[in-house]
């Protein structure tokens, strides 16, 4: 059903496109510009025929001749019709004509048309590249879902409808559909129903998210194989999320390191009926960086969290819920999680145009009773998304000058071939003494750039004209290259026996990454374009792409 809506949107694209690239047929005096036919399709209404013609002149007669699709050449045609309209265009001269059709039976027919514009210019029996599906149409009335806005008391949705059949022979009279299979898609949940002998059906299902896309479609089934089915635009429909809160215990926890506390507590959520009891919903403690702890509240909504002391978290929370429940919101109550000894860790990344990473920061205490260790490091992590997944770059001395409570001891690295798309954080690796602590996800990217498709024109050129440059600048994310919207290329120049480029401007993109700007033509010589200059911080240096132009 999705499958159908993106196929009438090809097709109206294509018919849009039509109207610029139709073939151009002789004339009838052997001349050019007289009449062509772009597209004759039904665009899934088996009653009706869309002609995209344009011509020099306007367009004065329209014909079209249908013959069933197996029927050899030279064999009688099933039927004609000319009673065109225009349906869309400036004037006569370009756009799109529709017309009844009306034939004896029902099939597939191949499509000719015969045009005539006002010069007299004709041509004729030109072959559509489409087919009629001179069909029976199904389609759905009556479609209601309920609830319209599930709630958590109200959560199973039910859509119902009823399935009919056009004849496009008797269009203007519809009969229920009985046996059609009717295919219900809600997000990421399918389910299907069967129409009764009054083409009724209903299908349920419990929504997974709280807003997604309702699509009803029929499927040509049972006694209706053969039957078109016209795209189907989706229902936007959206679940109602109750508030949550709940009690908890303490809201904050100083555990000495190796230690483990509990928090212990209820969750409820709001209905109409009052607060009850919330089962079955995630508990989680943690802050930016990580999770710390995590259960989930039995059938009475209670809940008890065993809390290690692996991570301080000294600006954490506590957390009821997760954001994609369909029918519950989150709640959260701050929480301080202290292990003794705490260590503070900061990390200042820069990753360069040339693909090195260069890192520095520091380590503190504050307890008078810690020790460093005897090699104190911190290592150097990156991930993907910043939450998990984390890899070791590299395990940096932290070199001890001053062995004091608040006093911030440095370390520094530079690093060649790192991913230039990655989150990357630095840990202290700590000791029985001092807790370990990790610094916040820092999102670095340097994408990889190319200038493709690159090309100088006019070719040759005069002096004094101007020279158009095209071309796409890209970045690449992963293994896919993207247009780069709104970068400055440089644009370079090489004079004809010239070893050397000279910078000429920067060019600009649209949001398609299209090179844009001009220079005017003095000499031959070899132009070049590359993203090599205020790349800012997420792009990387492109290699130079040439074309040579004669300038005459």
């Amino acid at each position: 059903m999705r499958r159908s809506t993106l196929l009438a949107a090809a097709t109206a694209t294509a018919l849009s496109a039509s109207l610029f690239t139709g073939t151009l047929p002789a004339r009838a005096d052997g001349t050019a510009g007289g009449p062509v036919l772009s597209d004759a399709d039904d665009w899934y209404e088996p009653g009706l025929l869309f002609v995209t013609a344009h011509s020099d002149s306007p367009l004065t007669r329209i014909t079209a001749h249908f013959h069933p699709l197996g029927a050899p050449d030279g064999a009688p045609e099933a039927g004609e019709t000319e009673d065109f309209t225009q349906y869309s265009g400036q004037d006569a001269r370009s756009g799109v004509w529709r017309a009844p059709v009306h034939l004896a039976e029902l099939g597939d027919y191949r499509i000719t048309v015969d045009l005539e514009d006002a010069s007299g210019a004709t041509v004729t029996g030109v072959l559509s590249p489409h087919t009629l599906h001179y069909r029976t149409v199904l389609a759905i009335s009556g479609l209601t879902t309920t609830p319209n806005v599930p709630d958590y008391l109200h959560q199973e949705v039910s859509v119902s409808g009823t399935v009919v059949a056009r004849d496009p022979r008797d269009p203007d009279t519809s009969a229920p559909a009985a046996g059609i299979t009717v295919d219900t898609d809600a997000g990421h949940l399918h389910t299907t129903a069967t129409t009764g002998a009054d083409g009724r059906f209903t299908a349920a299902f419990v929504p997974s998210e709280p807003s997604f896309q309702l699509y009803t479609v029929p499927e040509a089934s049972g006694s209706y194989r053969e039957a078109v089915v016209p795209p189907t635009y989706p229902q936007n429909l959206h679940t109602s999320q109750a508030p949550v809160r709940f009690s908890a215990s303490t809201h904050a926890l100083n555990l000495a390191q190796g230690a483990t506390g509990t928090v212990t507590g209820r969750a409820e959520i709001q209905t109409t009926a009052g607060w009850q009891p919330l089962p079955n919903t995630a508990i989680a403690l943690g802050d930016q960086a990580h999770v710390v702890a995590r259960t989930t509240t039995d059938s009475h909504g209670d809940y008890t969290l065993h809390v290690p002391s692996d991570s301080p978290a000294p600006d954490a929370e506590l957390v009821a819920g997760t954001g994609d429940l369909p029918f519950q919101q989150t709640a959260a109550e701050p929480f301080t999680l202290h292990v003794a000894y705490t260590t503070h860790t900061t990390l200042s990344p820069t990753l360069h145009d040339d693909g090195t990473l260069s890192a520095d920061g520091y380590v503190s205490y504050d307890d008078a009773h810690a020790h460093w260790p005897a090699k104190p490091t911190v290592t150097l992590q990156y991930s993907q998304d910043g939450k998990s997944g984390w890899k070791d770059a590299a395990t940096v001395a932290v070199p001890i000058r001053h062995n004091k409570p608040l006093w911030q001891e440095t370390f520094a690295r530079t690093l060649t071939k790192v991913d230039t798309d990655a989150y990357w954080r630095a840990r202290f690796d700590g000791n029985p003494d001092l807790a370990s602590s990790t610094t916040k996800p820092v999102h670095l990217y340097r994408y990889a750039t190319r200038v493709t498709g690159f090309h100088a024109s006019p070719d040759p050129v005069r002096k004094g004209q101007p020279i158009s440059f095209a071309g796409t600048l890209q970045y690449k994310k992963g293994t896919t290259w993207k247009a780069l919207a709104g970068g400055s290329p440089t644009l370079y120049f090489k004079p004809r026996g010239s070893s050397t480029y000279h910078y000429v401007c920067e060019l600009d993109t649209d949001k398609n990454g299209h090179l844009k700007g001009r220079v005017t033509a003095q000499q031959d010589g070899t132009w070049a374009v590359a993203l090599s200059r205020e790349t800012a911080t997420h792009y990387l240096a492109s290699t130079k792409v040439t074309d040579y132009v004669d300038v005459r």
